[in-house]
């Protein structure tokens, strides 16, 4: 029988209240001792033992679900998760048990095959939502900087061949929904209502089993770049040094020259580098969430936008163009963005290298301290992304250098976008 002879054979719908089955799994969110909070279980293989609603692996479950019907993967696979864990020990941390701090992540969801052992016996679908590993990085800015003599070989952090050295992080968004819901002051059915409309139905878990409390989004994950010791993290008096960095896919992979997203970023990749060297650590995190998250066919119709519109591009109407477009200046919630520090146990960032007041905010809003703020070098703004940084400037980013504001600029003042 094939893959899809199988997926015909039977089909369980979960999308009734009443339907609470016996083999799902009770999830206390927050709680200290894993086996007793319970494994966020989104089962592919049985979907009567599932407490989540969604599925793993985001986006990407959607090719999935057609390498099953086509009849390339196995329905009934289950990962063997021998040798896959994390190469660093990671937390736990208070953090982890604070709903105030982390609830756009699983923090148990690294090596759960450790932290859950006796839920595996049992033959439950647990699957990982975060995982770790090392590498090394080959980038040709950091090349430069050493050409120049900014960073220097040292044969820990900088190779000899001038790679870096990093520990990377995978995060897959796992949503506690009553936490979200608290965090953006709103009723929890008042949420999971927009979530289920908003995403055009797909999920009427989020209506009609308000007893399962998790969601996890069919959305991009996050990957973070630790440089150093990933221990250091959770200890403030070890310096660190952090770029928080939203998705550019343009810019930081095609080097697009309309912003100034990938020479900050290369820019927060070399001072991270540069603090391990003088026995700091630095972290990058990558968060997927191109264009403001409003996606890039949208930012590419408002660049176009800006430069056919009459006068040319501008600063003074550099927010208003995307408003005009997607309805909204900005879709990023920073709110949730600092659950990725919490995760490493974070207390206090010494360089933050961002501009943006909304990111600031949220970050010590939070409970994150920080010591230092760090503008990108004008030196290293791209010509066509001057109007870009005169338009943040003027909406109040945190900058170093002089601020231009005429007439027109003066209105944009203060809308403090990210």
């Amino acid at each position: 029988m094939s893959n899809l002879d199988e997926r015909k054979e039977h089909i369980v719908l979960a999308t009734h209240s009443n339907l609470k089955y016996p083999e799902s799994l009770v999830l206390d969110w927050g709680h200290e001792d894993p086996l007793k909070r319970g494994p966020v279980v989104a089962s592919q293989t049985n979907p009567k033992a599932r407490n989540a609603i969604g599925t793993h692996s985001g986006s990407y479950a959607v090719y999935r679900a057609l390498s099953i019907a086509s009849g390339k993967f196995p329905q009934s696979h289950k990962p063997d998760l021998t040798n896959t864990f994390s190469p660093v020990p990671m937390g736990p941390f208070p953090s982890w048990f604070d709903e105030t701090k982390i609830v756009s992540l699983d923090p148990w969801g690294l090596d759960p095959q450790n932290h859950f052992r006796p839920f595996f016996e049992k033959e439950y679908d647990i699957r990982p939502s975060i995982a770790v590993t090392q590498a090394h990085l080959q980038i040709p800015e950091i090349h430069e900087a050493i050409k120049a003599g900014r960073l220097k070989v040292d044969g820990k952090i900088i190779k000899e061949n001038m790679d870096i050295k990093t520990t990377k992080v995978a995060i897959e968004p796992v949503w506690f929904l009553p936490g979200m819901a608290k965090r953006l002051k709103l009723e929890e059915g008042v949420l999971r209502r927009i979530l289920f409309q908003e995403s055009g139905g797909m999920y009427p878990e989020l209506i009609t089993r308000p007893d399962l409390k998790v969601w996890l989004p069919p959305i991009g994950s996050t990957t973070v770049y630790i440089f150093g010791d990933p221990r250091d993290l959770s200890n403030p008096s070890v310096e660190l040094s952090c770029r928080v960095h939203d998705e550019c896919n343009g810019s930081d992979v095609f080097g697009s020259d309309i912003c100034t997203c990938r020479p900050y970023l290369m820019y927060g990749i070399e001072h991270a580098a540069e603090t391990a060297q003088r026995g700091g650590v630095g972290l990058i995190a990558y968060y997927r969430k191109e264009g403001r998250a409003l996606g890039e066919v949208t930012k590419f119709l408002v660049y176009n936008a800006r430069k056919r519109q009459e006068g040319g591009d501008s600063a003074a109407t550099y927010f208003k163009r995307t408003e005009c477009v997607a309805g909204v200046e900005d879709a990023r919630f920073q709110e949730f963005m600092p659950d990725v520090l919490h995760f490493f146990g974070i207390t206090k960032i010494h360089n933050l290298h961002s501009m943006s007041n909304m990111k600031y905010n949220a970050i010590v809003s939070s409970g994150i301290e920080v010591v230092n703020r760090v503008s990108i070098p004008e030196e290293l703004i791209p010509e066509d992304a001057q109007v870009e940084m005169e338009a943040k400037k003027a909406a109040g980013y945190f900058t170093s250098g002089e601020v231009k504001e005429g007439e027109e600029l003066k209105k944009i003042k203060g809308r403090g976008i990210s």
